[in-house]
């Protein structure tokens, strides 16, 4: 990413981010106030109703109340009863209705053709037996119930909130009620009011975001000579740390020569130098001689494997000369007889897809994160089974290796400030190349995971 751009990027977004972060907040605190607000206004709307209709019933009660205090309960008085009722309307849409105790219409002004009915099994759109719920409502000494019926004025189904009140002595159940479309139409248009206010309010946040984005954008573009500043600083940094490891890995070949070869050494030369005194002794000297030399030999064989090794940790030679792939494969041969692990304990290496060239950094970095994966399984895992899997893609190249080892606790290793150098070692190799490192760890073994892009940084730096 160039100067300007990371300037703009990390000046930019962090605004953006918080300027979303307000909007979202902003919204949700809107449409929450709205919803309360709507859920107010519903219910002072519906306990308005709810009084209204109870006082309806209980008007057409006291409508027919000079017939059902005569004690008289024959037809000609019930016909009355019902020639008043049907009379009593305050709406289009507003009537009274009446049922018997079995659920049979005995006067329904709006829908004469119900009367006679028996509607006790009848039942809504929803599947809800309206009739037996009013009937139970009445008896219950009145009340308010939600069902769905059809309204007078539009001919179509719609959601209605009944009220329902008895006369015992009459068998009769007298209700009335509301449509609720036309509460939920003026609900809507409260919904419409709110979500409108809630947009220009995104709107003007909007506006405002792209302004101040301009502004910071322009303002850090200013900090170009600020930031080349820190970029040479950077620089400087970085070649510090370069020369401490390469004097680090100086210091580390140092050990190896003088610990390993130079005492190796030293042990060879006095001993060929008091074999050589013995060549000039009695018979048995001169044999104790030839095993003294025989000994050595195999110390200097020794020694040869040292320096293989030395050379190998440095730099395996296979690796340029035969490719990554090759210096894998011939990693896995040699890992067993390096580590000293059991003998039971099998290895098996996989390539598959089009490796490829890579740069020399992919290269080392992929070998180096291998060893250091198969030098922790020698460590730590008491694995009897190891897998390491090459795969070429299109666009990445990936290693794996999988062991059935006893696993670990990936969290207090990365937590824990003395454990876990080498997965360090290995996650810092990969951000170096433009790769990523998974690790996966569990009673039933650890699989590390290396992704390197085919086309890495490296790669196109060097092209």
């Amino acid at each position: 990413m160039k100067l300007r751009q990371k300037i703009i990027f990390l000046a930019i977004v962090p605004l953006c981010l918080a300027i979303a972060a307000i909007a979202l907040v902003v919204r949700h605190q809107a449409v929450e106030l709205g919803r309360q607000q709507r859920a107010s206004i519903e219910a002072a709307y519906l306990a308005s109703k709810n009084a209204e209709l109870k006082h309806y019933v209980d008007l057409a009660i006291h409508a027919v109340s000079h017939l059902y205090s005569t004690g008289r309960s024959d037809e000609a008085i019930r016909n009355e009863a019902k020639r008043i009722l049907a009379d009593l309307e305050f709406s289009d849409d507003g009537y009274f209705f009446v049922y018997d105790q079995n659920g049979r219409n005995v006067m329904h002004p709006r829908q004469p053709e119900l009367v006679g009915t028996a509607m006790w099994d009848w039942h809504d759109a929803s599947g809800s037996p309206t009739i037996q719920h009013l009937i139970e409502r009445a008896n219950q000494g009145g009340g308010y119930e939600r069902y769905l019926w059809q309204k007078p004025s539009s001919k179509n189904v719609a959601p209605k909130l009944g009220y329902v009140a008895g006369l015992p002595r009459w068998g009769w159940v007298i209700g009335t009620g509301i449509y609720l479309d036309d509460v939920d139409a003026a609900l809507s248009e409260i919904d419409n009011q709110i979500s409108g206010h809630v947009h220009q309010t995104m709107l003007m946040i909007a506006i405002i975001a792209v302004l101040s984005a301009l502004a910071v954008a322009l303002s850090g573009l200013l900090l170009n000579i600020s930031e080349h500043r820190v970029a040479d600083a950077k620089l400087r940094q970085l070649a510090q740390r370069v020369v401490r490891s390469q004097e680090d890995e100086r210091a580390r070949l140092s050990r190896d020569l003088h610990d390993g070869i130079s005492q190796w050494l030293v042990s060879i030369k006095l001993q060929i130098e008091a074999a050589l005194i013995r060549l000039n002794g009695t018979p048995e000297q001169v044999l104790a001689a030839r095993g003294a030399f025989e000994k050595t030999a195999g110390q200097i064989n020794g020694v040869l494997a040292e320096v293989r090794r030395i050379s190998h940790d440095l730099r395996p030679a296979i690796l340029d000369d035969l490719g990554l792939a090759a210096a894998l494969e011939h990693l896995c041969g040699e890992w067993r007889g390096t580590t000293g692990v059991d003998a039971g304990t099998t290895i098996h290496f996989d390539a598959e897809g089009d490796i490829g060239p890579l740069p020399d950094v992919v290269n080392t970095v992929l070998f180096r994160v291998t060893q250091e994966a198969l030098t922790n399984i020698a460590r730590h895992a008491g694995a009897t089974e190891i897998t390491v899997r090459l795969h070429g893609g299109k666009t990445f190249v990936m290693l794996q290796v999988r062991d059935n080892g006893a696993g670990f606790n990936v969290d207090q290793v990365d937590d824990h400030p003395r454990r876990g150098i080498g997965l360090r070692n290995m996650q810092e190799r990969m951000e170096a190349v433009g790769g990523e490192l998974a690790l996966d760890s569990s009673p039933a073994g650890t699989q590390v995971t290396a992704l390197v892009p085919r086309h890495s940084p490296f790669e196109r730096s060097h092209a």
